[in-house]
């Protein structure tokens, strides 16, 4: 296990938390104290380990009370708690796993023991939180696919039929022919990011980063998105110089037109679109930077998140799936970027994605 790897030892005996502490140190993982059941509960409120070894037999709030409070917490009843104990009565056994813990280390500790029991719960931890995603990816795949895909359908549907059974007067046959085309193309561009997401969820796709010339591929992307702009009479700057960045051409042309599609869609008639960036001696941030909608700051945290659900339509009744950005995290992170945004709600959005430059030999 890394470092990173915190775990909160909650004992009222010194010895013991220097015995707990020094296995554990030596194990590679970090560690916080906690005197007793009142302090540990201190400790929850502003820090999350990964796992709680917790006493039984403690002065005040014995570790059952404090293990009952933990698991009330919605913030921290996921986090496994392992009962430490000189009594292995079969009562105190039972009780600790009635209220929620998942093991328990007999006083006095045996080092080997302590290090395989944490290190395999923190495994399944692992394993639980993994299949959770898993299960999320898969409801959400499938979300998309009855709902999105079929309102899709059932609107071109429907227009088709009015068109082939001649109810629609002829000088209404071109804006029915537009709403076919646009529904197309928003059915061609989900089922583009459906596909390119189920890859990646699979180890299909993989980057290979190269030297992109970032001003080309941003103009480039502008030129294809051009007419839904020019349909909402946004207009869009770009502000890039030509500058290179390091990642994978596809995926780097994925992302901008994702983000681009996203910012015309939250952006009303007669707003602007901005490109530029902003560079130090060895990252390049590109911002996207919008005058629509904004998000709700209570939304900021679920739009790169599978296991959240959250659509918005655009301002012209656009639909989405909220798919496109999720993408864009996977496709940035798989080059070594991050990407993150900052919003106003009704002040417009902005998006950033941070790359590193190529470093140019001398």
């Amino acid at each position: 296990m890394t470092k990173k790897t915190l775990i909160l030892i909650v004992d009222d005996e010194p010895p013991n938390q220097s015995v707990l502490a020094n296995t554990l140190k030596q194990g590679g993982y970090s560690i916080i104290l906690a005197d007793n059941g009142m302090q540990a509960l201190d400790v929850l409120k502003t820090k999350k380990p990964q796992l709680i070894l917790l006493d039984i037999m403690m002065p005040g709030m014995d570790g059952f009370e404090v293990c009952q409070k933990i698991k009330e917490e919605p913030s921290t009843a996921n986090i496994p708690v392992i009962f430490l104990t000189a009594h292995n009565e079969s009562e105190n056994v039972v009780k600790g796993f009635q209220l929620g813990a998942v093991d328990y280390v007999t006083k006095p500790f045996n080092s080997d023991e302590l290090i395989t029991r944490v290190h395999t719960h923190l495994k399944l931890k692992a394993t639980e939180e993994a299949l959770k995603e898993s299960n999320a990816t898969k409801d959400k795949f499938f979300s998309i696919i009855a709902h999105d895909l079929g309102n899709l359908f059932n609107g071109l549907i429907g227009v088709s039929r009015l068109l082939a059974d001649h109810d629609i007067p002829a000088d209404n046959t071109d804006e029915f022919l537009q709403i076919i085309l646009r529904s197309s193309e928003n059915g061609f561009g989900l089922l583009q990011n459906l596909l390119e997401w189920s890859r990646i969820q699979t180890g299909k796709l993989q980057a290979h980063p190269i030297s992109l010339n970032l001003e080309f591929v941003v103009n480039h992307t502008i030129q294809l998105l051009q007419n839904q702009a020019e349909q909402k009479k946004i207009t869009i700057l770009c502000q890039i110089k030509e500058t290179s960045v390091i990642a994978d051409e596809y995926m780097l042309h994925t992302v901008i037109r994702n983000l681009l599609s996203n910012a015309i869609k939250f952006t009303p008639e007669n707003g602007q679109i901005e490109f530029y960036t902003e560079k130090t001696e060895n990252q390049i941030e590109i911002s996207i930077k919008d005058s629509g909608v904004g998000i709700k700051s209570a939304d900021i945290d679920k739009i790169f998140r599978i296991d959240e659900s959250h659509s918005t339509k655009g301002t012209d009744g656009e639909k989405g799936t909220g798919l496109g950005l999720m993408l864009c995290k996977e496709f940035v992170e798989k080059n070594g970027g991050t990407i993150g945004v900052e919003s106003d709600f009704n002040k417009g959005s902005r998006f950033y994605i941070r790359f590193n430059t190529v470093t140019k030999k001398q």
